[in-house]
């Protein structure tokens, strides 16, 4: 197998954001992924949140690539055409103590030129957020903050890496590094890869793989976030609301969704466990008791879901790690926890200059490179002519198979044919949205494993979940066939 020059370890959004920026140069790019999509772990387990940059301590990385990467996703939302709005924030005062401490961070987004204004008037804070806690004394008010889906992001910079060159290596956890004269080779899976140059972004597994070539001058705690998710409708908030924030975490908030769900959440509990994402009863009534501070008539009963997610937190003061590390060749991506989302964009800009500043690859600019990604068209995003007019080119338009989230046979099958192509009920999920509404997919998944038989040629009985091992379906439940579906062919 030919050489590498760079393959990077970890499919969440910093190493997906990281091979996108590569993919601008003339270089032979691979990135490696233990399970079978990218956006797998950290990603998937977030707030969705676009901070301003206000709040991280100065001098640190995370500030810097904060402050750097919320302007970034202007430009980024135009070339990628991934969902990405800006709702603003309130960082929610109900003491004179906390009071203090706005008027603190509006100071720290003064100096670093974030627009932001502290609001001491009730009733317009109540014409702002009218549900918000009669208790609220003032707020700190940041209107660049956004909102991201980050499964929409990580999938839009992947495909637009993919279509310039970048290669992708699925279901291939790295059990192994080692060193060679020319580089690395890497064994992912069953497949050994030789590279020149290694980029760590393994998220909460960062330190062990760090450690396979002796560069572990770090370790990663994983620290929990439990979040409860809002029927839409049920929980309306028009801002992102934070508390004051505490030195571990910014604390239990409520926040409305890009998709117009609200949630509440997350808490921060540090663990030993890289993989538990289990939530507990005794973390729910936290958030719970937390969130109502915010928001009292929060609607408990129209609660559709809960999830936890792990946060990659560094022995570092909790810093990023973004730097090359004492082995020749390898960078560090780690410890990229809050706000590492708002900050991907800007540690991918960091990491291909410290590829040309601190290793021995040549860097050349690729001028074949294409920074607009083709969007999948939607039905949500159509009016009736539209509608209409694709219903009559192509009858999959007019079947929903997805009620909650409104999404349609038409782009289920675009999806399934999309530069990563899609071959699970979990990679259609992340892309189009069917299953995470009201009924988190009671109504639609027997519907969608049809269709991937149909459309992949492969019995329903072997339709993942997402990772091999997560077969849905075992057999009919009468015949006991297994083979594929043929049925609904347009």
């Amino acid at each position: 197998m030919s050489m590498y020059d760079i393959a990077i370890i970890g499919g969440g959004v910093t190493g997906c954001a990281i091979a996108r920026w590569l993919s601008r140069y003339k270089l032979k790019t691979i990135l490696i992924e233990k399970h079978e999509d990218v956006a797998s772990e950290t990603t998937k387990g977030n707030s969705a949140i676009i901070h301003a940059g206000y709040a991280s301590p100065d001098g640190t990385i995370r500030c810097k690539m904060n402050v750097k990467g919320n302007p970034m996703f202007d430009q980024a939302k135009k070339e990628l055409h991934f969902d990405f709005e800006r709702v603003g924030s309130f960082v929610v005062a109900f003491t004179d103590e906390d009071m203090k401490a706005i008027e603190h961070e509006l100071k720290q987004a003064r100096e670093r030129n974030i627009p932001g204004e502290i609001i001491t008037d009730i009733k317009r804070i109540k014409t702002m957020e009218p549900n918000i806690s009669d208790k609220v004394k003032g707020i700190f008010y940041a209107p660049t903050a956004g909102l991201v889906w980050p499964f929409g992001l990580t999938v839009a910079l992947a495909e637009n890496a993919f279509e310039n060159g970048v290669e992708f290596l699925f279901s291939s956890p790295v059990t192994g590094i080692r060193k060679t004269e020319k580089g690395f080779t890497i064994q992912a899976g069953e497949k050994q890869i030789d590279t020149i140059i290694v980029i760590n972004a393994a998220g909460v597994f960062a330190d062990d793989i760090a450690k396979m070539v002796g560069a572990d001058d770090f370790t990663i705690t994983p620290r929990k976030g439990e979040y409860i998710l809002m029927d839409r409708g049920s929980c309306p908030v028009n801002y992102i609301l934070f508390p004051t924030p505490t030195i571990v975490s910014k604390g239990i908030l409520v926040c409305p969704t890009i998709e117009g769900h609200t949630f509440i959440g997350p808490n921060a509990q540090n663990q030993e466990s890289k993989t538990d994402v289990r939530t507990t009863s005794a973390g729910l009534n936290e958030i719970i008791v937390g969130g109502r501070k915010l928001l009292p008539s929060i609607p408990i009963r129209s609660a559709i879901t809960n999830f936890a997610g792990l946060r990659a937190v560094s022995n570092r003061n909790g810093d990023f790690i973004i730097e090359p590390s004492k082995v020749e060749n390898f960078i560090n991506v780690a410890g990229i926890c809050s706000p590492g989302l708002s900050s991907c964009l800007a540690i991918a800009e960091y990491v291909v200059s410290l590829v040309k500043d601190h290793t021995t690859l040549k860097v050349e600019e690729n001028p074949d490179w294409n920074p607009i990604r083709k969007p999948q068209k939607r039905l949500v995003d159509m009016n009736e002519d539209e509608l209409s007019e694709a219903i009559k080119e192509r009858s999959q338009w007019g079947r929903v198979v997805c009620r909650c989230e409104t999404v349609t046979e038409a782009e289920i099958v675009d999806a399934i044919h999309r530069p990563i192509p899609c071959t699970s009920m979990d990679m259609i999920k992340k892309r189009i949205r069917p299953g995470m509404g009201r009924c988190q997919g009671g109504f639609c998944t027997p519907k969608i494993l049809k269709i991937l038989s149909r459309e992949l040629d492969k019995p329903v009985t072997e339709i993942t979940k997402n990772d091999k091992g997560s077969e849905m379906v075992f057999a009919r439940t009468k015949q006991l066939e297994i083979q594929p579906w043929k049925g609904d062919k347009p």
